[in-house]
């Protein structure tokens, strides 16, 4: 298949992307607003065409150990949820990146805390960001904004997991996974030949004779062997920090007030701010596209010279805590405006907001 243009939704963008990129298999469980995800796969029968295999597992936990197997022999493999599907899958990504092993986790977030709502959130910031399961580990985590962005995340995702043998994780939410727009999707590629694999993945349990075995595993028994692994992970992380930090800068040159925002709430912000320069306000817009590792730095140096950061967010105040973190100056004033339950603000909210909170704080 070559380069082909067409209306999708987000869920089903992701679906045919980790087709197109070559995907060896996806195990999953239905669970709003992501089911589409699965069901386009079904739709689509790669195994027909590609080989890849689809199957529905029993539960989340089934779901997320069958990712770690097929890591674990150096296939390209993902799972997707939502929230609280994401929550029970926390063991096992904690195995998987002790065990140093590649795999995508698609989070469509829905509003929490428990079950809570299928409407949108960003509320698994926290969890995605600061590792959601046991032990020192992190994901590299993905922030779409649009669909082409579900698309194009597939393919980085599985190419940053594979370059530095970690999860990756694409944090979406409802509005993303369900809204509808115009993509680009990216020629067929082929699935790697079992000696591909084994010359780019010498790690994989494949079977292969005439060397030794590979084993994959996050247990060990000896602290001092544990904390070696630990070690290696860290640097790991330290080079991913130095070398992957992506993000998006709007009207930050000259901007008076600067807001953060990522992933859908952020296309809402960009509309904010063109109502904003129309006005006569000038207010500048970074979006981080890597929540993990955070863009620091693109963010200090577009704050520096403002009067004020308000952070948007889909929550209560996560992502605040980074942002502050990155500025480092008590002086400046730093303000948070979220809805919660699946509430999303319009433009003319969040201007209201930056007035309320940061231009006319006292009125």
């Amino acid at each position: 298949m070559s380069e082909e243009v067409k209306l999708l939704k987000g869920n089903e963008a992701i679906a045919l992307a980790a087709i197109r990129y070559g995907c060896d298999g996806y195990f999953g469980y239905p669970i709003t607003p992501q089911s589409e995800v699965l069901e386009t796969l079904m739709e689509q029968q790669p195994w027909d065409t590609t080989g890849m295999v689809v199957l529905q597992a029993e539960s989340e936990v089934a779901a997320i150990n069958m990712v770690y197997a097929g890591a674990a022999c150096g296939k390209v493999v993902f799972t997707s949820s939502s929230s609280p599907g994401v929550s029970l899958m926390q063991e096992g990504i904690s195995y998987i990146a002790a065990a140093e092993l590649p795999a995508l986790i698609v989070n469509v977030q829905r509003g929490g805390p428990g079950l809570g709502t299928i409407q949108p959130s960003q509320a698994d910031y926290f969890q995605a960001t600061k590792g959601g399961g046991h032990g020192d580990y992190h994901l590299i985590v993905l922030a779409p904004s649009s669909v082409q962005e579900m698309v194009d995340f597939v393919g980085l995702a599985w190419d940053l997991a594979f370059k530095y043998r970690t999860p990756a994780m694409i944090l979406a939410d409802g509005v993303i996974g369900q809204m509808m727009e115009k993509v680009t999707l990216p020629p067929q590629r082929r699935r790697r030949t079992m000696e591909e694999l084994i010359k780019q993945c010498p790690w994989a349990v494949t079977g292969k004779k005439g060397r030794d075995k590979n084993i994959c595993t996050s247990l060990e028994l000896e602290s001092d062997k544990m904390e070696i692994i630990n070690n290696r992970l860290q640097s790991t992380y330290r080079d991913i920090a130095r070398h992957e930090k992506r993000y998006e800068a709007y009207n930050v040159e000259g901007a008076d007030y600067l807001i953060v925002a990522f992933g859908s709430i952020a296309r809402i912000c960009r509309k904010s701010i063109d109502i904003a320069r129309e006005r006569g306000l000038r207010i500048g817009l970074i979006r981080p596209i890597t929540l993990w590792p955070f863009p620091s730095e693109a963010v200090a140096q577009a704050a520096r010279g403002t009067k004020g950061v308000l952070t948007v967010e889909i929550n209560a105040g996560q992502m605040i805590e980074d942002v502050r973190q990155a500025i480092n100056d008590r002086a400046m004033p730093i303000e948070h405006y979220g809805r919660l339950g699946g509430m999303v603000p319009d433009p003319e909210e969040v201007l209201d907001a930056l007035n309320r909170l940061l231009i006319n704080p006292t009125k």
